[in-house]
């Protein structure tokens, strides 16, 4: 990276995902000059602590974006409508991480290993895609840059965080309940008890009977491969994991693809790890993501049912990969690539 340092404001700094921003540019040694710590008006003079000095979280206002450089939100789409245009009119360039600008055609959706050329024609704001789109093209586009993809079938299997600290909050007091007294009473945090149990529900119910989550995938699949002619189908499932999406992949290409030419096409792509010794019970799971910023691929087989099948098990960690990293990672490509606009 160049020498220069940058002014970094990240937005929701107190929230699951801004906590793990935070720690991200950390251990990745992102070139800071000024670390501004910011999130809603009551929280306005609690502390963080970054690279062992303590900071002042300030409020998400017009003032405090006055300088910044790179601003990383994530504090919901609502607050993303409000101040990411206020920040970008200020100079700074914008990554979100809210679904607010994903599909504005003048917004790049970006997963720095699939697209990070569309980098260069953002505007101020770029967006983050969705955790489950994030982890899923990872693994495709290696696989389509050879055989060129015409069809997906997804179904994922999603963590209790995707949904925030209530999530999470939810599956352990339930399990917790469940286990003492044999019942749940109550379930605060989903559409119904989570715990032990598997729900085939995530976000509205939208047109055909799919819900906005599902859309998510197949819209930004085909954005951020630059494809409109993939055909996506989606099913969007919460389990109760903590940490790590999973995802059972069927892909249908128009070049045959064997199961041994996949293998190694993903083991030389960027941030993949092929696990992948059926053999030896090896194959990616949620609890090897804890600590890990890769995104995993396994059971990697051909559909014996069409001509050009594969079938794949994605997973990946949902707040790494899944939100905060790709967001630092895009912000790293900007430094790379010459495209922060600095006022």
């Amino acid at each position: 990276m160049p020498a220069k340092n940058y002014t970094v404001a990240v937005v929701g700094a107190l929230g699951m995902v801004g906590t793990e921003m935070l720690a991200t540019l950390e251990r990745r040694d992102f070139p800071i000059g000024e670390l501004r710590p910011l999130d809603i008006p009551e929280a306005e003079g609690r502390t963080i602590a970054f690279k062992g000095k303590e900071y002042t979280v300030l409020a998400a206002r017009e003032e405090n974006f006055k300088g910044v450089d790179i601003a990383l939100f994530s504090a919901g789409g609502d607050a993303s409508l409000e101040l990411a245009p206020t920040a970008a009119r200020q100079g700074a360039v914008v990554v979100d991480n809210s679904s607010a600008w994903r599909m504005d055609p003048e917004k790049p959706l970006v997963v720095p290993e699939v697209n990070a050329h569309d980098l260069k024609w953002h505007k101020g704001i770029i967006a983050n895609p969705n955790c489950s789109t994030i982890q899923m093209v990872v693994a495709l586009k290696p696989l389509h840059d050879a055989a060129r993809i015409k069809r997906v079938v997804v179904s994922t299997y999603q963590a209790t965080s995707g949904a925030g600290k209530k999530g999470n909050d939810a599956l352990s007091d339930e399990a917790r309940a469940y286990l003492e007294t044999g019942q749940v009473q109550d379930s605060k945090g989903f559409q119904y008890q989570i715990a032990f149990n598997c729900i085939p529900h995530i976000d509205v119910f939208e047109e055909h009977g799919y819900t906005k989550e599902e859309y998510k995938m197949v819209n930004e699949t085909k954005k951020i491969m630059n494809d409109d002619s993939i055909k996506v189908t989606a099913t969007c499932v919460r389990v109760p994991v903590w940490y790590g999406h999973s995802e059972s992949v069927n892909i249908e290409t128009e070049k045959k693809l064997t199961a041994a030419d996949a293998r190694k096409l993903l083991a030389k792509a960027p941030n993949i790890v092929v696990i992948d010794e059926p053999a030896r019970n090896e194959y990616p799971m949620p609890l090897f993501s804890n600590d890990r910023d890769e995104t995993m691929v396994g059971r990697i087989r051909e559909d014996l049912t069409i001509d050009n099948g594969l079938n794949l098990w994605v997973v990946s960690n949902n707040i790494r990969k899944g939100a905060a990293l790709n967001a630092v990672q895009v912000a790293e490509a900007l430094v790379s690539m010459d495209l922060v606009r600095v006022p």
